[in-house]
Parts: structure tokens; C-alpha cells; sequence
């Protein structure tokens, strides 16, 4: 899925990181969701490096790359220590300055990377998610319904774990199935998915993403006051997605950055997999300028 590109594992200190690296040009570093790895860059990665010296990496916990011990504050599967992650990474390649595109969490992953770091980052992407503390600010029937996963994944360990545990086939069908608005996930991305979230470790380490986003990341966000994105930043959201049902993403985002484009693409959450040539085509616009 990703031909002529490299795999490589990349020592952060606190943990391995998984990365593939391919193509030459302006570094640009690309962030997964969940419950995904960096195969969900597959269809539109190779494109990219036609331009860019692509970095396409599995965020702590998750694909391939290591997992750290949790901890009770849920610091250490935080947005900032995964963000950290991604930084060290790209230093470790030699760029210390670079763009990022994050989809899902990985989003959410940039949204704090490019705050925390603001001198590392030219320009950053945000696909289908609006800021984490304005979810949750606004909660409502039609919210709760569409992320059940949210306020599920976040109960006490270890309560998802095992049930997830118990079947992780049928949940990660249920969940892909639910987020899809088409048959965009070929079975060869699909089979990676299933190898490496069927773990229990890495059952464990989602989990602890998303109780790090319902606590400690609030927190981080809260001791921003106010702060805004200063970088250019691009957000794209599938059309018939939740974000694009439920929010009017520019004008939320431009709440929170200063210089915010962006727009909706065809197909729901998955947007390079449902939505690759829209994607890639904003993708290149935005990055190349």
C-alpha cells in the first residue's frame, strides 16, 4: 500500500514510534485516527510524495508503535505527550520544521501539537473533527448518539476493555461500519486495522486516549486561555460526517485559529479513504502554497 516508502522505528525516549517515510520535498507529517493506523494514508500517501518528503507515523499506542504505562491522570496517552512524540520524530529525521495533517484523533493529536509548538509547525490540517472542548460543551441527544463511543470508551478500566476484549471483530466492524458512508476501506487496510487493535495492550492504550481526552486535555485546553492557532490551518470534513451534520466547522474553528480555510468533501468520516481525490486535491492546494 505504501510502494517505494520506508519503514522505520523511531526511539522518542519515552516510547517507539512507528513511522514510514517516503518522497522528497517539504516535510509533511501525517497523523492517523482512531481506531486506525497509518494505512488509512494508503490511497492518497503516495500522491502526496510526489511533492512532500511524507512521514506517516502510528501514534502512541496504536499500529505498530509502543505503549506506554498509563497512569492515573491519563497524561501519558494525553494530546501533549503524543504530540511530543511527533516532534521528536521529525527532529530525529532532520526536520525541525514541518506541516502536519491530522485526521480523528490524530487531529486532535495536531490541534495541541501546533499550540505547544507553534515555531515547529508552518501550516497544519485538521479533517473532520471540531476542537475537543467545544464537544463536549456542546452535548446533546443527537451528540451523544453519534460519538456513543466517546462517553463509552471513557468509563473506568476496565469496563470497555473487556468488553471490547470479548469481541474486538464485531466492535471494530460495528464502529468502522457506523463512521462509513461507503465501501472505501479495502480489506487489505481493513486486515491491518484488525492486527493491530485486537490487542489487549492496545485495546487498553485506546481507551486511555479517550479518557485523556474527557480529562487532561480539557485541562491543557483550559490553561491555553484562549490562546489561538497562529499558522495557517486548513479544515476539511466529510459532508454527510457528523461534523459536517451537526457543526458549521469553519466558524467554530475560526474561533480557535487565526487563519482558517477549508471546506466540505464528498462521503463521511474517513475522508482520505471515502474521499481520496477531493482530499489529496485539498491537500495539495493548501500545502503546496
Amino acid at each position: 500500500m505504501f510502494e517505494g516508502f520506508q519503514s522505520q522505528t523511531i526511539d522518542v525516549g519515552e516510547t517507539m514510534i512507528n513511522a514510514l517515510v517516503g518522497g522528497a520535498g517539504a516535510p509533511l507529517l501525517l497523523l492517523h485516527g482512531y481506531p486506525q493506523t497509518h494505512v488509512m494514508w494508503h490511497r492518497i500517501a503516495p500522491a502526496l510524495a510526489e511533492r512532500f518528503t511524507v512521514v506517516a507515523t502510528d501514534l502512541r499506542g496504536y499500529g505498530d508503535s509502543g505503549v506506554p504505562a498509563s497512569s492515573d491522570d491519563h497524561f501519558s496517552f494525553s494530546k501533549r505527550a503524543t504530540a511530543a512524540d511527533q516532534v521528536k520524530v521529525m527532529e530525529r529525521l532532520g526536520h525541525r520544521r514541518f506541516m502536519v495533517a491530522g485526521h480523528d484523533r490524530g487531529a486532535r493529536v495536531t490541534h495541541r501539537l501546533v499550540l505547544d509548538w507553534p515555531d515547529r509547525v508552518s501550516r497544519a490540517a485538521v479533517l473532520d473533527i471540531v476542537p475537543t472542548p467545544h464537544v463536549f460543551a456542546h452535548v446533546d441527544k443527537t451528540l451523544a448518539t453519534a460519538y456513543w463511543h466517546w462517553f463509552f470508551l471513557i468509563q473506568k478500566a476496565d469496563l470497555p476493555e473487556r468488553m471490547i476484549g470479548a469481541d474486538p471483530d464485531f466492535y471494530l466492524q460495528r464502529l468502522l461500519g457506523g463512521l462509513t458512508q461507503t465501501e472505501a476501506i479495502t480489506a487489505e487496510a481493513f486486515a491491518e486495522y484488525r492486527r493491530c487493535f485486537a490487542q489487549e495492550a492496545r485495546i487498553h492504550a485506546t481507551c486511555e486516549d479517550y479518557r485523556a481526552g474527557a480529562s487532561i486535555d480539557l485541562e491543557h485546553h483550559a490553561a491555553d486561555h484562549g490562546r489561538k492557532i497562529t499558522c495557517p490551518l486548513l479544515v476539511l470534513w466529510g459532508a454527510s460526517s457528523g461534523v459536517g451534520r451537526m457543526y458549521k466547522p469553519l466558524e467554530v474553528w475560526r474561533g480557535w485559529a487565526d487563519d482558517v480555510s477549508g471546506q466540505a468533501v464528498p462521503g463521511g468520516h474517513f475522508l482520505p479513504e471515502e474521499a481520496p481525490r477531493e482530499t489529496l486535491d485539498a491537500m495539495l492546494a493548501f500545502f503546496g502554497q
